[in-house]
Formats: C-alpha cells, structure tokens, sequence
C-alpha cells in the first residue's frame, strides 16, 4: 500500500478546508472525529459503501483536516484539530457548532462493539 500524503500545515488552504466539509457525511467524520480519539475505519459506521467511505476520508485526509496512520492491514485516522487552529483560529469551532445545531452529519457513529459488523 502506498503512503498516504498529508499537507503541511501551510500547505492547507482555506477553500480546500471548506471544499472538504461541502458533504454531510464528512462533516459527521469531523464532529466524531473532533472528540480527540483516533478511530480505526472499521470502527466508522455511516450509511454508504466501505469504497464511499474510503473516499470521504481521502478528501478529508488531502484537505489537511485529518491524519490518516496504517499498522499492518489496518488504517486509523484522527482529526487535526490543533493543526486547524493554529491555521484557522475559531473556524473549525465554528463549523462543529453550526454542525450540532443543523444535526448535520448525525448519521455518522461509531460501531457498537458487542454488534457484529
């Protein structure tokens, strides 16, 4: 598997950032993932295919807004919160407010463990 690239923190831009959060589903990435926990992709569970899913994290990832890390056959991602505000100040605050009070991005959870996947 290839490396994934992840931009320098000067290198993220800002409609690159808000390009990335134009989708619902990746909005409901970033309000889980804003929590500070890393999350392993088999642990995601929102309503499209493992390959849509993929998708949404490689424009997240390409956006500068998360850091994706594989170990062995699994990928694991996590929010660049700190990152994000040091570039953006109070944006990505921003955004997860008018996220909660839109309930945007609501359909994206995190797999009940004791449920088979």
């Amino acid at each position: 598997m290839r490396r994934a690239h992840h931009p320098e923190a000067g290198e993220i831009t800002l409609t690159g950032v808000m390009a990335a959060l134009s989708d619902p589903i990746r909005v409901g990435l970033v309000r889980l993932l804003a929590g500070g926990r890393e999350y392993g992709w088999g642990e995601l569970q929102v309503p499209v295919a493992k390959s849509t899913l993929s998708h949404h994290l490689r424009v997240l990832r390409d956006a500068g807004l998360t850091r994706t890390r594989q170990e062995g056959t699994r990928c694991f991602v996590v929010l660049r919160g700190q990152e994000l505000q040091a570039r953006f100040p109070g944006l990505l605050q921003a955004v997860l407010a008018a996220a909660a009070e839109e309930d945007i991005g609501h359909q994206v959870s995190v797999k009940d463990a004791a449920r088979p996947a």
